[in-house]
C-alpha cells in the first residue's frame, strides 16, 4: 500500500529550524503574525526550479501585500543556496537549505522522495494561527502557476 503524500489542511503545520542562502536561521514560529508559503522545489541549478523561484522573487510584494512571507526550500547545502540566489539575481526572497539531516523538512511534510533523494514540487501556505491552508503537489516537470496562489491568498 502506497503511503499518502502531504499533510491535511487545518491540520499544525510541522516547526522547523533551517538555514537560508545566507546562513540565517528560519523557523515558522518566529513568523506568527504572517502567513508563509513553503515553496518546495526539487534541486536548485534546474530550469523549472529557477523559474518556480524567480516567479516568487517577481511577486514578492504581492506577497507582502498579503501578509505572506514566500520562501524556496531544496535539499541543495547553503552555500550551493547562496551562489544560486547570486546567479538568479534574487534579493528579497530567502531560499531554504534542508539538506542535513538530508530532507528532513520535506519528511516533515511527508512529501520527499525516497528514491529520488529530493522533496516533490510543492506548495504550502500556513496561515497565522500555524495551520496548513493551502497543500498543493505538482506533476516534477511543472511549473507551479503562481497566480493559483496568490489568488487564493487574495479570497482567505
Amino acid at each position: 500500500m502506497k503511503k499518502q503524500k502531504g499533510l491535511e489542511i487545518n491540520t499544525p503545520a510541522p516547526d522547523f529550524s533551517i538555514k537560508d542562502q545566507n546562513g540565517e536561521e528560519f523557523k515558522i514560529s518566529h513568523h506568527k503574525n504572517k502567513k508563509i508559503l513553503l515553496s518546495f522545489h526539487p534541486l536548485a541549478w534546474t530550469s523549472i526550479c529557477a523559474k518556480q523561484m524567480l516567479s516568487l522573487e517577481e511577486n514578492y510584494e504581492k506577497f507582502i501585500e498579503l501578509n505572506t512571507l514566500p520562501v524556496g526550500i531544496s535539499v541543495d547545502p547553503v552555500p550551493s543556496k547562496k551562489a544560486w540566489a547570486e546567479n538568479l539575481g534574487l534579493k528579497r526572497l530567502k531560499i531554504l537549505s534542508d539538506f542535513w539531516p538530508h530532507g528532513e523538512v520535506a519528511k516533515l511534510y511527508k512529501i520527499f522522495r525516497e528514491e529520488d533523494g529530493f522533496s516533490e514540487r510543492a506548495n504550502i501556505i500556513i496561515d497565522e494561527e500555524g495551520k496548513i491552508i493551502f497543500f498543493k503537489i505538482y506533476p516534477i516537470r511543472e511549473l507551479p502557476d503562481i497566480e493559483e496562489i496568490i489568488n487564493f491568498l487574495r479570497k482567505w
